[in-house]
């Protein structure tokens, strides 16, 4: 395979209980041309997670001078602690020609794509509604108060589907992933991924190569 040049950013999201975090692992698991995205948080670590692994663990007057000096790609703020993506681990995964995904919301998806429209944003989602709630109530993991929360807030996520490149449904997880990498992998050889192959190719006709 030729050299593909920088990296791809890639922005997924999908519903609480749309599987994003499973297919995510298996696809960098099979595929070491791409790099998860680590975020940095202003929250204390918790037992087990990793410092550069889990987040970048920030004070929170550390994250607000990263906010200060436009080092994040995209924050939020939620029950008081900051999360955020840093640029500079991004960008440099991406010189290295790694593909680099983020798995995050909505909020920051837009806000990242506002920035940098070339970023490729796929959403997930369980195939129907009732797909979505069986998910949600099969983990056993939360009331039904929470549940009902998830499916209203999925229904106003579902307003801004349209705003994505590519809408996946997760049915079947291998059906899944392979699409996924097939979407990334198709990104490279679009217009606005392959300036530099044009500039060859307009440099080479304007000296008149045969």
């Amino acid at each position: 395979m030729a050299d593909k040049g920088r990296g791809i950013l890639t922005v997924v999201s999908g519903f609480a209980g749309s599987g994003k975090g499973t297919v995510m692992k298996k696809l960098v698991e099979g595929h070491d041309e791409y790099a998860l995205s680590v975020s940095a948080t202003s929250r204390s670590p918790r037992p087990g997670e990793q410092e550069g692994i889990s987040y970048f663990f920030k004070s929170r007057e550390e994250f607000e001078k990263m906010i200060a000096d436009d080092e994040l790609l995209e924050y939020a703020e939620y029950v008081g602690n900051y999360y955020g993506t840093p640029k500079d681990f991004v960008f440099s995964r991406m010189d290295e020609g790694k593909d680099v995904i983020l798995e995050i919301e909505l909020q920051g998806a837009m806000q990242i794509k506002e920035k940098y429209p070339d970023t490729l944003l796929i959403f997930l989602s369980p195939p129907d509604a009732g797909e979505l709630f069986r998910r949600l109530k099969g983990r056993g993991t939360e009331t039904d108060e929470v549940i009902e929360k998830r499916m209203k807030r999925a229904a106003e996520e579902a307003q801004s589907i349209k705003n994505y490149d590519y809408l996946i449904i997760n049915d079947n997880i291998d059906e899944c992933v392979r699409r996924v990498h097939e979407a990334i992998q198709t990104a490279h050889h679009t217009v606005r991924h392959e300036a530099e192959l044009i500039a060859r190719l307009e440099e080479g006709l304007k000296a008149g190569i045969r």
